[in-house]
């Protein structure tokens, strides 16, 4: 009888185990998802702002149009990537390339000085500013939390339990390689 009640108790703790496990893996995964909503109320603001300010600057930039039209275009994808609500190798790239045609805007914005003297056009480059800066901070928060969830999916025991219920790693958000070539393609400083 003894033995009875002690393998029921060891049933009892091991579905125990796997259910504290289980519900430890349901809200590390929940708050990855609500790190990339974070991102995804950002980049919604992104994505609006940029057609208003291309429209903005196209009468100042009048020989730009090129880097107006691949701003757009990278908009457009971006959009197109990020379509399916959750976030995967293809957004990571569009919205890299798209922060790389921002960046070579606002450079050029810069050879402008009736560009920059157009408060419509400050008030949507602060703006955009802004959002991109909360979009870094976003990112931050996602990565940190889907670092954790992964970490818990892939140890020992959890991957145990992971696997089973079919628990996968979430994708981090890293640099596009669009985003190194312009940080490497910037005119470099000397400070002599």
């Amino acid at each position: 009888m003894t033995f009875i009640w002690v393998v029921l108790g060891l049933a009892v703790l091991v579905i125990g185990w796997g259910i504290v496990i289980y519900n430890r893996l349901v809200r590390l995964k929940t708050q990855v998802a609500n790190g990339w909503s974070q991102i995804d109320v950002q980049l919604k603001r992104r994505y609006d702002l940029i057609p208003n300010l291309v429209e903005s600057v196209k009468d100042y930039m009048s020989y730009e149009q090129e880097t107006l039209r691949q701003v757009i275009e990278a908009r457009n994808s971006a959009v197109k990537a990020n379509a399916g609500g959750i976030p995967s190798h293809e957004t990571i790239a569009a919205e890299g390339a798209l922060s790389a045609s921002l960046g070579r805007l606002f450079a050029l914005s810069e050879n402008y000085p009736n560009l920059k003297a157009n408060e419509t056009v400050q008030q949507l480059m602060e703006e955009l500013s802004s959002t991109e800066n909360k979009i870094g901070f976003a990112r931050q928060f996602y990565n940190d939390s889907a670092t954790t969830y992964n970490a818990a999916v892939l140890s020992f025991p959890d991957n145990m339990i992971a696997s089973r219920y079919n628990f996968q790693q979430a994708e981090l958000w890293r640099v596009a390689e669009s985003e190194r070539a312009a940080v490497e393609a910037a005119p470099k400083v000397n400070l002599r």
